[in-house]
């Protein structure tokens, strides 16, 4: 019987992977098919579509201000992690649980809430639509993110070590930047990576806040309706999931350089 369940496991296990992963697997199947329309038989072989990607002046555009956005939103939501992961695994103060709660609320609300939440406080705040409130919106989204994963580099950490730089004559400052921020760095890097995929990828959030300042997701939305440019989204979809492999595996490396160098037991991680 548990041999029965075992197998049924992992037949469901492959089947789900495989629902999950096959259109991924078919957009570089398709972005190098010598064909307009979206469909087997393959036609041939070619790199056109990639080549239009390139001189797309509208797609360069969108993909400028999706980088700006991404740095601005992981270096923001990553500063504000470490304070509050500093603060909830250092200090005990009353009402952390309720307000480590408040904070990580955008990790289970639906985006199109908060997407709209935001737009009506923009909006009576007198902010016009711009790159500058997707920046805000996407740090609110990956902040939760940045406290997770610095969460647990800062609860690893040995107090003792800390204690020894005041008895050495550190400060309290530096105290934190000669000891304990070489020591969660793979953290703060992890943190960070994951904070720029999440915003590079984020769609909902940018599509309410751009205004008429389109970020990649919402062009690559735009496009959609336009039969002849779906081979050119397909080479872009390409050239971002490999993207996106390429930061979450550099992400769980630091992740785990971290564990290790911490001494921390392994728990498992994004990969």
């Amino acid at each position: 019987m548990r041999r029965f369940q075992g197998s049924g496991l992992r037949v469901y296990a492959v089947l789900y992977l495989a629902f999950l992963y096959a259109p991924i697997a078919l957009l570089p199947i398709f972005a190098f098919n010598n064909a307009t329309v979206i469909a087997f038989p393959l036609q041939g072989f070619t790199t056109e579509w990639f080549g239009q990607m390139v001189q797309n002046a509208a797609l360069r555009q969108a993909l400028l201000n999706s980088l700006i956005i991404a740095v601005s939103a992981s270096v923001l939501a990553t500063c504000l992690g470490i304070f509050a992961a500093r603060a909830s695994t250092r200090f005990r103060f009353p009402g952390r649980g309720p307000i480590m709660g408040l904070i990580m609320l955008p990790l289970v609300l639906p985006e199109i809430i908060v997407a709209m939440s935001l737009l009506v406080v923009l909006l009576a705040a007198g902010l016009s639509l711009s790159i500058l409130t997707v920046i805000l919106g996407h740090t609110l989204i990956c902040m939760p993110y940045a406290i997770a994963i610095l969460s647990t580099a800062f609860s690893s950490l040995d107090r003792s070590l800390e204690e020894a730089a005041y008895d050495l004559g550190e400060t309290k400052w530096s105290a934190f930047r000669l000891v304990i921020l070489p020591l969660v760095m793979p953290g703060i890097i992890s943190a960070l990576l994951m904070s720029f995929t999440i915003s590079l990828d984020e769609f909902i959030i940018a599509f309410f806040l751009a205004g008429n300042q389109p970020t990649l997701p919402t062009y690559i939305f735009s496009q959609l309706r336009f039969p002849k440019s779906i081979p050119m989204i397909m080479a872009l979809g390409t050239v971002l999931v490999v993207m996106s492999i390429a930061l979450v595996t550099l992400a769980e490396y630091f992740r785990r350089r971290g564990v290790a160098r911490t001494g921390q037991t392994d728990s498992g991680g994004f990969l």
